[in-house]
């Protein structure tokens, strides 16, 4: 859908016409493969796996990972483009999970393991997922108890993993493990990469029976004595884990704003539509004053947002974008993001609470935002010790 254009255009200033062309092909791809299936996908908690070869065709995958790796040689901006298309559409799809996977490797790997994964990432042969988050332990990762014990040229895994996106699908899974247990706190923690087909002890739960992203496939992962070659240590030593984590995390945040943006930017759009038609006491819903003052509050919040993300773009591009920054937009924007699809329901009425409507589902959808990859209670944290 992209930026909102009601009233005085505004233009992203990281928008080249290779963005824009990209957009034109990322929107075409979704609207005719992914949109009709978003039924099916939401009846079976996650999309078919044939669909991820056929994103990886499209080029949807990994577009900001370098070429010579069997990316789309673009930057963060490709990346955006396809996450607001996807959004902007309604359609729920892991490839941003999928990409920090590949930004991990990218940025830890070694120039085999990036050979031998990245490539087949992009072309959606290898789904990609993380595995962070443990039944007590959330966002706070210095709490995983999951181990990884060197055995030889392996490491041998236990432990569990819950609330893994794209988990029944993932051929590659990033671990957040302990490989020193007495070292305290973040020490001693490390990511090592599993391959899971045909890999013993490695067992899927069933897909979690969520509030909302139920097109979205999510379930936990246990391992039970995992042997995987201890040459899939990322980094190439133990102890490293928890910061390798921590210099991901702006990129990932700033993902998850683009998404809040693009909602709250979809949500005022269809409400938009759907008040110049529906008609009470005799007139169209627009023609009354609360809800005009209603939708200008939130296409003020939207652009606010939108610009507030544009900046943030601009300074991860240019390598600056720090870790309370990227809290600020994690924070800020994803409460945006609710605030805005809540009013935008309201104005809906009674239809606003039936699945069949999109504001419903992106209701529904929208709650998560401001609990994973740190929950905002935590941004706040961030930003209050900067202060």
């Amino acid at each position: 859908m992209g930026p909102l254009t009601m009233g005085a255009p505004y233009q992203s200033a990281w928008m080249r016409e290779d963005q824009r062309i990209f957009r034109d092909s990322v929107r075409r791809f979704v609207e005719n493969e992914f949109v009709p299936r978003q039924a099916r996908w939401q009846r079976q908690n996650g999309p078919d796996p044939e669909a991820w070869p056929a994103a990886g065709r499209a080029g949807l995958l990994l577009p900001d990972i370098p070429a010579e790796y069997g990316g789309g040689g673009g930057d963060f901006t490709h990346q955006a483009v396809v996450r607001e298309e996807l959004l902007g559409a309604g359609v729920q799809f892991g490839c941003g999970v999928h990409g920090i996977v590949a930004h991990y490797l990218l940025a830890y790997g070694s120039e085999a393991q990036k050979r031998h994964w990245l490539p087949a990432m992009a072309r959606g042969d290898l789904v990609g997922a993380i595995a962070m988050s443990e039944p007590a332990a959330g966002s706070d990762l210095q709490g995983i108890a999951t181990t990884a014990r060197r055995v030889g040229d392996e490491y041998v895994i236990n432990g569990s993993k819950a609330f893994v996106t794209n988990g029944r699908h993932a051929g590659l899974v990033c671990v957040a493990v302990k490989t020193d247990t007495a070292a305290p706190g973040s020490r001693g923690m490390a990511l090592i990469v599993a391959e899971t087909t045909g890999l013993t002890g490695y067992r899927r739960g069933r897909p979690l029976e969520k509030i909302g992203m139920h097109g979205q496939d999510t379930c936990p992962l246990y391992f039970d004595d995992v042997r995987v070659p201890a040459a899939n240590l990322l980094g190439g030593e133990e102890g490293h884990g928890f910061a390798q984590m921590l210099a991901q995390l702006p990129y990932e945040r700033l993902g998850i704003a683009v998404d809040a943006v693009a909602t709250a930017e979809r949500a005022v759009a269809i409400t938009t539509h759907y008040v110049l038609e529906r008609m009470a006491f005799g007139k169209a819903l627009i023609e009354f004053q609360n809800t005009r003052f209603e939708l200008a509050e939130c296409r003020t919040e939207a652009m606010i947002g939108r610009v507030f993300l544009d900046y943030c773009i601009g300074r991860f591009l240019a390598g600056r974008l720090d870790d309370v920054t990227a809290a600020m937009a994690k924070l800020w924007l994803t409460d945006c993001q609710c605030r805005v699809v809540d009013k935008c329901l309201q104005l809906h009425g009674g239809y606003g609470y039936m699945t069949e409507y999109p504001i419903a589902r992106m209701w529904a959808d929208s709650r998560v935002q401001r609990i994973y990859a740190g929950s905002n209670e935590i941004m706040k944290e961030i930003i209050g010790w900067s202060l």
